[in-house]
């Protein structure tokens, strides 16, 4: 039986690959919607929360709709708050820095912030999630017409007309002062909103360690302006995340309940163009093909990415070309340029490993 199903998943692999290769120019570009083979038909994930695989503790938020609050990283900031509650973040490059797309959807954080602009890149990178509510302080004129004529519902600080909880803090200086509730966000889900599906697929107590896997004490990654290490804590099966200060050193990342930490660390290697909307802008091609790595259980595995179009989720396939399974539990996506990460081998002390030059 499990040779069997094995036998179905390299099967179902190698129809992913052909359709998409076939359907792809390069990496980054789009592909013909019609090509792709969704992967979760085919290797059904474990029943959990859909964007966690944990096991389900409260039914109601295992079926409320997923909520994307966008969340400044600028040094003033810090300290964030709700970053280790998010299900799933996605770091993304903006003009000289990086923001947060924070997808919560287990559970909530009441407050969460500092909350900053959207970009049109959003729209593509978070299309899987079935509509969700998007969580923002607003965009200039080209921005905001993209994200309200998209399918994702726009329950920004303008358009909740004084609901979502939304409030100036007074300890921090604008524009990095704007916070607001998920359970206030919530409420203003419209009628018929739904759950997400699965974004990725998770390993089960009895799934071995794919042989593609390398140990690692951590990584070092690129991003625009801010320099990332994920650390690999084998106590807490957990990544630290450290990061660059206001004066450009490195160190532990604080939110408002500790170090910045995940189960998962995801890193797509993606093509950044100008946005339509504003040249100064970057704007992620997050649909076609790349490759890159994952960062489960203490160990790195090269990646191919795959995604058809905007309303699937992102498939990762190893070098044996098996889908790769997380750890369940919290995953960060680090949308970052091509070989911009450098990992940090066990017994090797990170300091004398650079941050790649991008």
């Amino acid at each position: 039986m499990l040779k069997s199903h094995r036998t179905l998943v390299r099967l179902s692999v190698a129809t992913v690959l052909v359709s998409i290769l076939a359907a792809c120019g390069g990496g980054g570009k789009s592909a013909d919607t019609t090509a792709w083979v969704d992967p979760l038909t085919t290797t059904p994930p474990v029943p959990g929360y859909p964007l966690t695989g944990l096991p389900i503790t409260d039914q109601a938020a295992a079926t409320r709709v997923a909520l994307v609050t966008k969340i400044d990283n600028h040094p003033g900031a810090r300290p964030q708050t709700g970053l280790n509650k998010a299900d799933i973040v996605f770091e993304e490059n903006v003009e000289s820095l990086t923001r947060f797309a924070a997808v919560f959807q287990s559970q909530g954080s009441d407050p969460v912030g500092p909350l900053r602009s959207g970009r049109t890149q959003d729209i593509d990178i978070l299309g899987s999630l079935n509509k969700p509510l998007f969580a923002w302080s607003g965009g200039n004129y080209r921005v905001t017409k993209a994200i309200n004529a998209s399918d994702m519902v726009n329950v920004g600080y303008s358009a909740s007309h004084g609901k979502g909880g939304y409030y100036r803090e007074k300890t921090m200086k604008a524009p990095h002062n704007l916070f607001a509730k998920t359970s206030d966000l919530w409420t203003l889900a419209p009628a018929g909103s739904a759950a997400p599906k699965p974004q990725f697929l998770y390993r089960t107590s009895s799934d071995a360690k794919p042989s593609t896997s390398t140990a690692i004490d951590g990584a070092k990654i690129s991003m625009y302006n801010v320099r990332v290490y994920w650390k690999w804590d084998a106590a807490t099966g957990n990544f630290l995340r450290s990061s660059d200060n206001d004066k450009r050193v490195l160190e532990p990342h604080m939110t408002d309940d500790g170090q910045v930490n995940t189960k998962n660390v995801v890193v797509l290697y993606v093509t950044y163009v100008r946005s339509k909307a504003d040249r100064k802008s970057p704007n992620a091609l997050t649909t076609g093909k790349g490759t890159g790595f994952v960062m489960t259980d203490g160990g790195i595995i090269p990646i191919t990415w795959l995604r058809g179009n905007r309303k699937v989720p992102f498939s990762l396939i190893d070098a044996n070309n098996q889908y790769v399974r997380l750890t369940p539990g919290r995953t960060w996506v680090e949308l970052a340029w091509k070989n911009s990460l450098a990992p940090v081998a066990p017994g090797i002390d990170p300091s004398k490993v650079p941050f790649p030059a991008v």
